[in-house]
This record gives structure tokens, sequence and C-alpha cells, in this order.
């Protein structure tokens, strides 16, 4: 099983690297458009590029969020779809996810369908 200190500490680290990078993203977004037309089309272009970035980076926080609830209740590693365990191999490369493989592929077929 995942050592909770360590997994915490993993989740956390992680945090702070996205908060750290969701408010550069968001102080280049605030900067004033620029006069000229054609600096103002690329720059316009780079906002809509960190506006995605920054929309997934909030959906990650609000992943770590959960998960790190997870480990205070208890539930932490096990799949929120059908109760049983996540492998540890999934969650060392997504350790924020609240489901098992299997949940998470039928969920993104049925998306795609």
């Amino acid at each position: 099983m995942v050592d909770r200190a360590s997994r915490e500490k993993q989740l956390r680290d992680r945090l702070t690297v996205l908060e750290g990078r969701l408010h550069r993203i968001e102080t280049h977004l605030e900067q004033p458009a620029d006069k000229d037309w054609e600096e103002n089309a690329t720059a316009s272009e780079m906002n809509e590029v960190l506006d995605e970035l920054g929309h997934a980076g909030n959906a990650e926080v609000q992943a770590i969020y959960a998960a790190l609830e997870r480990l205070k209740s208890g539930t932490y590693g096990i799949c929120a779809r059908c109760g049983e365990p996540i492998s540890k191999e999934r969650l060392d490369v997504l350790p924020h996810t609240p489901l098992c493989k299997t949940c998470a592929r039928e969920l993104s077929q049925k998306k795609q369908a």
C-alpha cells in the first residue's frame, strides 16, 4: 500500500507548482493589450493557449484537493466508482486520480461514443 505521508507530500508539492504556474498565467493575462495590431493578434493567440492551460491547471488543483480529502478520510487509493483498490503504479503516475484503470478506461470510452 501507499505511504500516506509521502503521497501527501507528493500531492502538496504538485499543488505548490501548479499554484505558482496559475499565478504566473493570471498575471500575464491581466497585462494590458498592446497597441500594435500584429503584436495584439499574437498576444491574443498566446492568451487563448494560456487560458486553456489555466483551466487544465485549475482542474488538476481541484483533483489534488479532492485526493487530499480522500487521504484524510481514509478512502485514498480506492476507486470512487467500483470500490476496488487503485494500483500503486497508477497512483505513482497520477496520484490524484479517483478511479482505477478499468473505470477510467470505461468512462473515457463512454465519452468518446
